[in-house]
């Protein structure tokens, strides 16, 4: 299964940083070009549970692909909702739910640095993304 274009080049751009903190820097520039969500949509619905920060994912489905949007109030974690935003944003459900972000994350060297508390924030949202896109194919 390819990734697509928007995760296909940051994951390309990561492999060129042999440094974490330039890592860092650069998760965190994706996060903040995100744009943010209406105050409306940071609401209980939308809210990731399991996390330490603030997490917000918002998702749309066209038929049988979905889209996501999301926020963060920590810098890091917000640069992690744009990795996942580009990694599941605009793929089918069924391809979603098959995709192991994590273990990604992980050939990707982007846990090892992180707190656990952090690292288990991100399983929180990729778990929320694909019991969602789950639930839609069992439809």
């Amino acid at each position: 299964m390819t990734h697509p274009a928007a995760f296909a080049e940051i994951a390309e751009n990561l492999s060129f940083l042999d440094d974490w903190e330039d890592r860092y820097r650069y998760i965190i520039e994706l996060g903040q070009a995100l744009p943010p969500l209406a105050e409306s949509e940071k609401n209980a619905e939308n809210k990731v549970h399991g996390c330490t920060s603030q997490v917000w994912l918002v998702s749309n489905h066209n038929g049988a692909h979905l889209g996501y949007r999301g926020e963060s109030d920590a810098m890091i974690v917000r640069g992690l909702v744009a990795v996942l935003i580009a990694l599941y944003s605009g793929r089918p459900a069924r391809e979603i739910a098959e995709t192991d972000a994590i273990a990604i994350f992980d050939e990707l060297g982007l846990r090892e640095h992180l707190t656990t508390q952090r690292s288990n924030g991100l399983v929180a949202m990729v778990n929320r993304m694909r019991s969602e896109a789950r639930s839609l194919t069992a439809a």
